[in-house]
């Protein structure tokens, strides 16, 4: 079982400048989300072990945590709840394994046992997204107003690719707890229902999808009582909504709690290994 937070990076929020998109430096605290998920780790060999691991995500985004001018006239926002399904391959850096076990014996000693390992994993994904935006203080879905005046909705299916590392601790020769980090690409554009252009205002006929495609206020945007945007209107038909060079992505942090079901002691397995390889070699 695994739980922690969650940031978006997308078109969305963000920091005080355009320069980091998609980065760590972009990164927005009052959009933190959260994840949790299950799943099953298969370890078949003392440096490699397989994850199979089904999560629900809570992904957001707000143009107005934004400290940057533009963005935060743009004033789009969107959350989306994520299924998400992923197979990866861990690598085992470094370890130390030791289970002693334990006599209940008169005056006999308990052994100490240590579990630590070190690792770096990546792997494939695929995920189910339904980003969704504020209108009247009520949570809309966004993806069926084709707020960019598509021709049809864009797949709310995507596939992903987590990269990270992490380490866990054992609790005896059973629990482990462990602390990972993993950045996360979506091979999407529209986790956050934002990335071409704006679509012209007269194409709608729904007035909800006419204001969530372009909900930017013409007061700050062509007369900014400071200036500070330009006096120019960048929210018009046309013009940038949002960026289709780059997909969106997420960090995830999280808290990891597991059992071993079928307990082995790798740190003896590899003793074993290293003396049976030094014997083949004297046979040579």
């Amino acid at each position: 079982m695994k739980v922690g937070p969650t940031q978006f990076l997308g078109d969305l929020g963000g920091s005080n400048t355009d320069d980091y998109d998609y980065s760590l430096k972009d990164w927005d605290w009052p959009a933190l989300g959260f994840n949790l998920g299950v799943g099953y780790r298969y370890r078949f060999h003392p440096m490699f072990a397989t994850t199979s691991t089904l999560s629900y995500l809570m992904l957001r985004g707000d143009d107005k945590f934004s400290e940057e001018p533009i963005r935060n006239a743009r004033n789009l926002n969107f959350r989306t709840s994520v299924f998400e399904l992923q197979q990866r391959i861990e690598v085992i850096l470094f370890s130390v394994e030791r289970f002693a076990p334990t006599y209940k014996l008169p005056g006999a000693r308990n052994g100490k046992s240590r579990n630590q390992q070190y690792y770096v994993f990546g792997g494939v994904g695929a995920s189910f997204f339904n980003p969704k935006g504020k209108y009247n203080d009520e949570w809309v879905a966004l993806r069926p107003l084709k707020l960019e005046g598509q021709a049809k909705p864009y797949s709310p299916i995507a596939f992903t690719a987590p990269m990270g590392f992490g380490m866990r601790l054992g609790l005896g020769p059973q629990w482990r707890i462990g602390f990972e980090a993993s950045y996360n690409v979506v091979f999407s554009d529209y986790l956050d229902d934002v990335s071409t252009v704006y679509a012209d205002p007269a194409s709608f006929s729904d007035p909800t999808a006419a204001y969530l495609s372009n909900p930017s206020d013409p007061a700050i945007t062509v007369n900014p009582p400071n200036g500070s945007v330009g006096g120019y209107n960048w929210f018009g038909a046309g013009y940038q909504r949002g960026d289709n060079k780059q997909r969106d992505s997420y960090y995830r942090f999280n808290v990891v709690i597991a059992k071993n079901l079928t307990y082995k002691d790798y740190g003896r397995q590899r003793i074993k290994e290293t003396k049976s390889n030094q014997d083949k070699l004297r046979i040579r």
